[in-house]
């Protein structure tokens, strides 16, 4: 078995290590959300000037038989070291994700990261070895959340009256930049982290654009925010992806301000966004934690349904 780092500009290449993630991830994790091919393109050929990325391979006879991301945070989290292993089925129990797993924390070491984490997703129904395998190497749960999926149409929420609401896709208009960046920096300060020690980012107008930008490659990016008729304040937005080319979109942020709460507002902006889809566009996917109930109950009243558990791991990078 070898293992070595992927050549970003090598088109075949990225082509193979994507069919093997993929595989590897949906051989028992049949509600999947697998990053397209598309979205995999442009953040492999666009680095970012916030993350440093490098994906590892791990080859038997020539064949890649198992994958391995890594993201180092260069903005915030500095030691931090974000990953992920997948191993197709024909492979497992042979030494090959350890083996990733052993390279991933070497490289984090070098980078003077202290933490390793990642997300491990399991089915519901479908026995997976992915969360035994992240304690099996140290990790320990975070923090845990549910992967839901609805299938369209779901129960409509009229917006409440005191409001409108106010669409875009793709880049935010000019004129809602400035209430749209405050109501993003208010989401990644308060959406939930359970015990994970995270320093919150900080998204700015150059941040902004860059993301938007390289989001519209890969997505139909929708967003609904409800502004308030008295005064025209935003009160919450509501950020949904549609990857190019697929059936279904995925529920990213929804977040009402503070004081804005109380009016179904979450609710009603996840129904704008849902109704506006194409036709072809037929289910949706969303993340709430267990012990959120109140947006558990909005889901479950809308029809979603919990799929998969999903728990950040994490564990110490030892010199």
């Amino acid at each position: 078995m070898h293992i070595d780092a992927l050549d970003p500009t090598d088109a075949a290449a990225r082509a193979v290590w994507h069919d093997v993630m993929e595989r590897s991830v949906r051989a028992d994790r049949p509600h999947a959300l697998v990053t397209t091919p598309a979205a995999f393109e442009v953040t492999a050929t666009s680095p970012s000037t916030h993350y440093d990325r490098t994906w590892l391979r791990a080859t038997v006879d020539g064949t890649v038989v198992g994958v391995a991301e890594l993201e180092l945070p260069l903005s915030e989290n500095t030691d931090v070291a974000w990953v992920e292993v997948q191993v197709l089925p024909s492979h497992r129990r042979q030494g090959v994700g350890r083996a990733l797993w052993e390279a991933l924390i070497e490289r984090s070491r070098a980078a003077g990261r202290t933490r390793i984490g990642g997300e491990v997703t399991v089915d519901v129904d479908v026995a997976g070895a992915a969360h035994d395998f992240a304690v099996a190497m140290g990790a320990v749960e975070k923090h845990r959340e549910d992967h839901l999926l609805a299938d369209l149409p779901v129960r409509a929420t009229p917006v409440d009256p005191a409001y409108e609401v106010v669409s875009w896709r793709g880049r935010c208009p000019d004129e809602h930049r400035g209430a749209y960046l405050a109501m993003r920096n208010q989401m990644n300060a308060d959406v939930p982290v359970g015990e994970l020690e995270l320093e919150a980012a900080v998204v700015d107008e150059e941040r902004l654009a860059a993301s938007e930008e390289r989001l519209m490659r890969a997505y139909d990016v929708r967003v609904a925010a409800a502004r308030r008729r008295a005064d025209g304040t935003f009160g919450g937005y509501s950020l949904l992806f549609v990857p190019h080319g697929t059936d279904y979109g995925w529920q990213d942020d929804t977040l009402v301000m503070p004081e804005h709460r109380g009016h179904r507002l979450g609710a009603a902006l996840k129904s704008a966004n849902y109704a506006d889809l194409p036709p072809e566009v037929t289910s949706v996917h969303t993340w709430t934690a267990p012990d959120n109930a109140a947006m558990h109950r909005t889901n479950t009243a809308m029809g979603f349904r919990v799929v998969e558990r999903m728990y950040e791991m994490e564990a110490a990078v030892r010199g």
